[in-house]
């Protein structure tokens, strides 16, 4: 059936529905690339083993966006750069391909340091100027450290499937690419802790916006205990992001901090999903899905950290 006719029928906007769907379809094809590791790990390490899945899901979301809405996303795109229309597509495709090969876990290498690559470009080229020409918004500033653990969480992903395919390989070869493994893993992992203390800060600042990430959405009165869930967010992104930084505990606060992130993201975020498609705006609707896939894709970079990291640590 045309995807505009399913759109109809459950009476949801074309864009939504397409975000949506490839999200859903993501989630079942990294599920299934999971589901040996999801059996083997016990206790919170099957969360852990959720890190490719939390990752990739957002990512063909934002994906679907790009190709399905491209008016949106097309503003966004600088106006000294050329062909501002073909940029916003090759984006949409570039994001779904890092979306697949990091649920099948085919060449993540490659998709995760040019993912991370892209969110760099991202943060140098949109939103430091714009944090620069209003440094006294907070917002601005909640970007630049969210899109930096986005691109850590790649980086982690790529240094541990490089780490992984040098320890199949013959000892002693290729030992400068293990070692730019290493080098991905630990920017990555100071990127995670920056954005994880700047978050627990503005937290307890700022206790009633949404938790994990703090934008500019207040928590829904119909949430109950909203100041006890800022304040606690607050807490574990502090000692958690203090701990990372400092290289203690590493695994084990990441593994504590990305359950407690997907938690939010089953428990909060996902009613504010369903109150937002339950609504008829298409803008409200898509704005539910981005705060839900923005937060599990924060997760999916911690919970690639703990992944990274030996368990002796």
């Amino acid at each position: 059936m045309h995807p505009t006719i399913l759109a109809t029928f459950f009476e949801i906007s074309r864009t939504a529905f397409s975000m949506c769907s490839a999200g859903i379809l993501v989630f079942l094809i990294a599920l299934w690339a999971a589901k040996t590791d999801i059996a083997r790990a016990r206790g919170l390490d099957k969360i852990v083993a959720l890190s490719n899945l939390c990752f990739a899901v957002p990512l063909a979301v934002f994906g679907a966006l790009h190709l399905s809405d491209v008016g949106s996303v097309l503003p966004i795109v600088p106006k000294y750069m050329p062909w501002r229309l073909f940029w916003a597509y090759f984006v949409g495709v570039a994001l779904l391909s890092a979306s697949l090969s990091i649920a099948t876990r085919i060449q993540v290498r490659w998709s995760g340091l040019l993912f991370g690559i892209m969110m760099f470009l991202f943060v140098a080229m949109l939103i430091i100027p714009g944090a620069f020409a209003n440094p006294r918004d907070r917002f601005g500033w909640t970007l630049v450290f969210r899109e930096s653990s986005f691109a850590g969480g790649a980086w982690i992903l790529a240094g541990s499937s490089i780490l992984a395919g040098n320890a199949l390989r013959e000892p002693g070869r290729e030992q400068g690419r293990g070692q730019g493994g290493s080098k991905l893993i630990t920017v990555g992992r100071v990127l995670i802790a920056i954005a994880a203390i700047f978050f627990g800060v503005e937290h307890f600042l700022h206790p009633a916006n949404v938790p994990g990430v703090p934008l500019e959405k207040l928590l829904p009165a119909w949430i109950p205990g909203r100041l006890l869930i800022g304040y606690l967010t607050g807490a574990i992104l502090l000692v958690a992001g203090v701990s990372i930084l400092v290289a203690k505990k590493t695994r084990r606060a990441a593994t504590y901090l990305g359950t407690w992130i997907v938690l939010l993201v089953l428990f909060v975020y996902g009613p504010i999903l369903i109150a937002s498609l339950s609504d008829p705006s298409t803008a409200v609707k898509v704005e539910g899905i981005n705060y839900f896939a923005d937060t599990l894709l924060f997760a999916g970079a911690i919970l690639a950290l703990a992944s990274a990291t030996p368990r002796t640590d």
